[in-house]
């Protein structure tokens, strides 16, 4: 059985060998093996790589042949998952591959022009971003996943104050746990004239500047460099798109005197989801206890015994 572990013969008559003395001391295994105590681990490398011996402290397990044979089916068990996981990823990477040789053969087409836009990295972010604002025209639209995690937030807020002084309009998106997390960055925000709505989450960084240009993470995220800024027309239009997209299934915040009926409202479409409890505290960046005292309330509020009561009663009264 050893055997067909890729286990030597002599290593398997080693193994038959110290079976009966399994548990005993280095010192012992060494003279039933004729070697010096020092010479026990090499002597025993072909079994002890396998699991099939385990030098522990001063002491040496040996396992029976059946063990041997679970330890081995659980070793290729684990190496045919990290092998599945390798395939997979190649497996993805095959449409990238193709993407990038998929292009027009020559005489193929009638003309051929690259695309309009730059990927770089490096560079002082805030000077590039006001730079970009100020020298174009056109309203200002924005995912904003994180924003109040960047230094040059309240100096951006500035820059996008003018704007609007000037008669552009700005709109932003920002996830609702913003709410909590930095009340303070969306009241500077509607504070310069900002259109302010408030959504479950957010997958990217996004800035549209009238139809002129936009600005993405590359790959898409949260990150600052590097970041592709896009001239080429449909390609705004198309960000254009994706933001109006979570805008609209955003919900307005006017003012943040006004946040608590915002907060009711999308706590109950949270509910009308069946989003469970933790995912809602998770998405609101409140403890769970907070978000079950606030669904209580609510519910007595609208006079419901049920989540399904409350959210019909709410549709009733236009809240929804």
């Amino acid at each position: 059985m050893l055997s067909a572990l890729g286990v030597s013969e002599q290593d398997e008559r080693r193994h038959q060998q110290l079976l009966p003395v399994s548990g005993s001391s280095l010192h012992d295994i060494a003279s039933v093996l004729g070697v010096e105590p020092d010479h026990v681990g090499p002597t025993l490398s072909g079994l002890t790589s396998r699991g099939i011996v385990r030098i522990q402290d001063d002491r040496v397990v040996v396992l029976r042949a059946e063990q041997a044979l679970a330890v081995a089916i659980a070793r290729e068990a684990t190496a045919a998952d990290l092998a599945r996981e390798r395939l997979d990823d190649l497996a993805d990477a095959v449409p990238l591959l193709v993407a990038a040789g998929a292009r027009p053969a020559p005489g193929a087409v009638d003309d051929v022009r690259a695309l309009d836009g730059e990927l770089s990295s490096g560079g002082d972010a805030l000077a590039l971003l006001t730079d970009l604002i100020e020298q174009s025209r056109g309203d200002l639209l924005f995912l904003r996943p994180d924003a109040w995690l960047m230094p040059r937030e309240s100096a951006i807020a500035r820059v996008v104050g003018r704007a609007v002084d000037s008669g552009r309009r700005s709109r932003a998106v920002y996830p609702h746990r913003a709410l909590h997390e930095a009340p303070d960055t969306l009241q500077a925000r509607v504070d310069e004239g900002e259109e302010i709505r408030l959504i479950d989450d957010l997958p990217t960084r996004l800035m549209v500047i009238g139809v002129t240009h936009a600005v993405v993470p590359e790959p898409l995220g949260f990150a600052d460099s590097p970041r592709l800024l896009v001239r080429q027309g449909s390609l705004v239009a198309a960000l254009t798109l994706l933001f109006e997209l979570y805008w609209e299934k955003a919900v307005p915040v006017s003012e943040l005197s006004g946040a608590h009926s915002n907060e009711r409202t999308f706590l109950l479409r949270q509910l009308q989801a069946g989003v469970k409890d933790e995912q809602i505290s998770r998405t609101m960046g409140i403890s769970l206890r907070t978000v079950r005292r606030r669904i209580a309330e609510l519910m007595i509020e609208l006079g419901a015994d049920t989540r399904f009561q409350a959210g019909a009663e709410a549709a009733r009264r236009g809240w929804l």
